[in-house]
């Protein structure tokens, strides 16, 4: 359970970066966080404890701090692991999604083999924040295409005023480690 204590320990180690990746942007960054031996391991453990009785097949990391996150987390669930990458990452046959942004779009793959053909795979989508949305929609996409089942999607840090969890509470059950206002 994420008791108010190791939310704010947890917070204390996000890193706010002004003005990343461009003008007006208040980035959170997360590597003081995975370097921290203890508290990594106690959001990794605590996360466990939420998902361990789910029966969850993958673990889906969206790139590239969803990886870090999705694979420590399927290793101490004992389940596979599944990338989501950006177009033209993937070495084998994929499927695609695209999603759009401020200015312009962009897509999303994975493999289309990603699920080791079990049929209606159950799966947890993670990734380190959500902010509008764009990517995890672009992701779930891909999961419904490929006939997986998202248990749940979950994220470290919610943007609230962007509404990006919001969006996902329409197509699944979703989870928030943080709540940040923009």
């Amino acid at each position: 359970m994420f008791t108010q204590k190791l939310k704010a320990q947890l917070q204390e180690t996000i890193r706010e970066v002004k003005d990343y990746p461009r003008s007006g942007i208040l980035f959170r960054d997360i590597t003081p966080l995975i370097n921290h031996p203890v508290l990594f391991s106690r959001l990794i453990d605590t996360l466990k404890l939420r998902y361990q009785h789910h029966s969850i097949d993958f673990v889906v990391g969206i790139e590239a701090r969803g990886f870090i996150l999705g694979a420590a987390l399927a290793y101490a669930l004992g389940v596979g692991f599944v990338p989501i990458r950006k177009k033209g990452k993937l070495p084998f046959k994929t499927i695609s999604a695209q999603y759009q942004l401020e200015y312009g779009s962009d897509s999303v793959e994975m493999h289309t083999d990603a699920f080791r053909e079990i049929k209606d795979a159950h799966v947890l989508l993670i990734d380190d924040l959500i902010a509008t949305g764009g990517t995890a929609l672009a992701s779930l996409e891909l999961l419904a295409r490929l006939q997986a089942k998202c248990l749940e999607a979950c994220f470290l840090i919610n943007l609230q005023e962007l509404g990006g969890l919001d969006k996902m509470a329409e197509k699944v059950n979703t989870f928030s480690v943080l709540e940040y206002p923009c």
